[in-house]
């Protein structure tokens, strides 16, 4: 069986090797290179970034804890050379993988000749047509833009450009208060900015449980973080060295002049190139139409990730990609089933999401407005970090965990938290929730203390 993969993104490479060790011929197409989005311009840059303001943030505080550290300067430059190498390394670990599973991968743009051919335009304009039994696509998306003047002046960056930064901006101003903005204003704060930030929704995370946003606001309002919400970008113009943004709020009109500009207000899916319409692969602006399966409107295409217009999330794209293969391979007769017929047991209705600001935010399930409009009785349950004794050793004290619990069966149905590794602790009710665990089940598993994780327990516990 031949199965071509569009796109190297986590989406692409992480179902390819599984593809192949499943026994498949592989060729993964990709005009960008290996690790997509994710590990070139998006997840694993951001954190190493994310870790380098960590470590200024510690110094910081290091009298705190009895250390007189002479904390002199901070040089982007060099976090950027350690964020170069920490790609690199990793970018060549997939290529391994790829030569060690057999996976074949040909750099170009790939396009579709008909539903079992794909063409693969090379960076010389050569053209290989590779066969296939079955297409996914992973193509991924890019970064959108406002439609407004002065967008594209010099120095209005994207989340791309400015992980190329050499010099710290003196004022930095980030249009957009979603994950990709917050991240970048809050590292770049730790860095020495003046930071701003302009949203048009009325809260920051405007897709997150609502009292975990506002919670995040004030927490990074302490840090002089200045943020807007509720404005409309006007327009960019030149104002001297820097460039002045002008927005509406309340049908005023306001201003700030930055150093530089970081457009963050979403993405867009990558459609425009692959012919799809040639060959009948439904699409809108959104991304290319799915069934559940991840199957498009051409039976043997399929689309995962980014492109789909789904959630936009590396980990979503990965096990998309997975129930796409296993799809495949059932029909195929190369994989039975489960229990119950299913081909797998994963649960696209719960996805953790992190957001690597300082303090982090971390969330899973229903928010508790969701549950408002589902019509569902619900209790939510807090505890907080400063009551969590790892976190006051650590001098991490800023922070809250909320569970969301059925006030009907006591099953669980979210949890959202912000504080010292959020990230890492939500991946416990992620695991109970996939298994339909109620309050009783968390309430009985013994944690070690003293952990950050207890938060969890002691919100479980009220």
């Amino acid at each position: 069986m031949k199965i071509v993969i569009i796109g190297a993104g986590p989406g692409g490479y992480e179902t390819a090797i599984e593809a192949a060790r499943k026994g498949a011929e592989v060729t993964v197409i990709s005009d960008g290179p290996l690790g997509g989005t994710c590990l070139n311009e998006g997840c694993i840059p951001t954190k190493a970034l994310c870790r380098s303001a960590e470590i200024v943030e510690d110094l910081r505080a290091a009298g705190d804890f009895g250390i007189d550290a002479d904390f002199r300067a901070f040089d982007l430059g060099k976090a950027v050379a350690r964020k170069e190498q920490v790609i690199e390394q990793l970018r060549s670990g997939i290529a391994f993988l790829f030569e060690k599973n057999h996976v074949r991968f040909i750099s170009g743009k790939a396009s579709f000749k008909d539903a079992h051919t794909v063409a693969a335009k090379a960076a010389d304009g050569t053209v290989e047509e590779v066969p296939a039994d079955y297409v996914i696509i992973a193509a991924g998306s890019h970064s959108a833009s406002l439609p407004i003047p002065g967008a594209k002046l010099p120095g209005v960056m994207t989340s791309k450009e400015i992980l190329e930064l050499q010099e710290v901006p003196s004022k930095l101003c980030v249009i957009g208060a979603g994950v990709i903005g917050l991240e970048f204003a809050s590292v770049f704060r730790s860095f020495g900015s003046e930071v701003s930030v302009v949203e048009f929704c009325p809260d920051i995370l405007p897709r997150f449980d609502t009292d975990l946003a506002k919670r995040l606001k004030q927490a990074l309002s302490k840090r002089g973080i200045s943020i807007e919400t509720s404005a409309a970008v006007q327009s960019i113009s030149a104002e001297g060295d820097g460039l002045k943004v002008s927005y509406n709020k309340k049908d005023k009109p306001f201003e700030i002049v930055a150093d530089k500009v970081l457009m963050a207000v979403g993405r867009r899916p990558n459609v425009d190139t692959l012919n799809l319409a040639e060959v009948g692969v439904e699409f809108t602006p959104k991304g290319i139409v799915t069934d559940p399966e991840f199957r498009t409107s051409v039976p043997n295409i399929f689309a995962v990730g980014d492109v789909n217009g789904g959630i936009m999330l590396a980990h979503e794209a990965t096990f998309e990609g997975y129930h796409a293969l296993n799809v495949i391979l059932a029909e195929k007769g190369m994989r039975e089933g489960r229990a119950g017929g299913k081909l797998d047991s994963i649960r696209f209705d719960i996805v953790p999401a992190a957001v690597f600001t300082n303090p982090e935010v971390a969330t899973v399930g229903l928010t508790e407005d969701d549950c408002k409009a589902k019509g569902l009785a619900v209790k939510c349950l807090k505890s907080f970090f400063r009551a969590n004794g790892k976190a006051v050793s650590m001098g991490q004290t800023e922070g809250f965990c909320k569970l969301i619990v059925s006030s009907e069966d006591g099953r669980i149905l979210g949890c959202h938290m912000f504080g010292a590794h959020s990230s890492d602790i939500i991946q416990e009710i992620t695991a109970l929730m996939n298994r339909n665990a109620g309050l009783d089940a968390l309430e009985d598993i013994i944690h070690a203390h003293p952990t950050l994780g207890e938060v969890i327990l002691s919100a479980a516990r009220q």
